[in-house]
């Protein structure tokens, strides 16, 4: 099937076929998680079988009130929402902490990383001491568990140690695995890291 940027499939414009949104939706998935190989470590495709599709990133209906630019979290849904304003979202499947691990309170992103390293904080050493060989930090690159980009998370100027960030681990988007912070596929943490600030407002809704 040939699918371009222009929205054409098999040839024809989208809105001449059968099922228009369905095939509008299709197209863009293929795009939205197909080769980055303009990274300093390049991406394959994701197969679509292997992402739910209401895991896939999508602009939605949003009704919150919030300022356009802000970043909803929403953990009981396991969704992060971009805001666009105008009753309008990017709506992303995430990952999120174990149960009494979970980001809680707002914040705002204080820096962005591509590619960025990782170091266990003490608190995942202690709980897990098989990451004491991982004290010496971890290089960017695809064996990295933050991904290709972190967003980190800053509360009255402090760092809170949360970031959101991909992951090498795409399989755990929708769940509740993380020491924490808020996980997301390269791709969707890619796209992301392109909208938001620093200084962006991060809002944290609870069960």
């Amino acid at each position: 099937m040939s699918i371009s940027r222009r929205g054409f499939v098999f040839g024809l414009p989208l809105f001449a076929a059968g099922c228009a949104s369905t095939v509008t939706e299709y197209s863009a998935d293929l795009l939205n998680y197909g080769p980055q190989p303009d990274e300093d470590f390049p991406l394959g495709p994701i197969p679509l079988d292997r992402i739910p599709p209401e895991l896939r990133r999508r602009e939605v209906p949003f009704d919150g009130k919030y300022e356009a630019g802000t970043i909803v979290v929403n953990t009981p849904e396991r969704r992060l929402y971009y805001v666009l304003g105008d009753g309008r979202a990017i709506r992303y499947g995430i990952g999120v902490g174990k149960e009494g691990l979970q980001l809680r309170g707002n914040a705002v992103v204080g820096r962005k990383a591509k590619w960025p390293n990782w170091t266990p904080t003490a608190n995942m050493i202690r709980r897990d001491p098989r990451n004491l060989r991982y004290a010496g930090g971890v290089p960017g690159g695809p064996n990295n568990p933050l991904g290709a980009r972190a967003l980190y998370l800053y509360r009255n100027g402090k760092d809170t140690m949360f970031r959101i960030h991909g992951t090498n681990q795409p399989h755990t988007i929708g769940q509740a695995v993380s020491s924490g912070c808020i996980r997301m596929m390269n791709h969707d943490v890619i796209d992301l890291y392109e909208r938001a600030k620093v200084g962006t407002k991060v809002v944290v809704i609870q069960a």
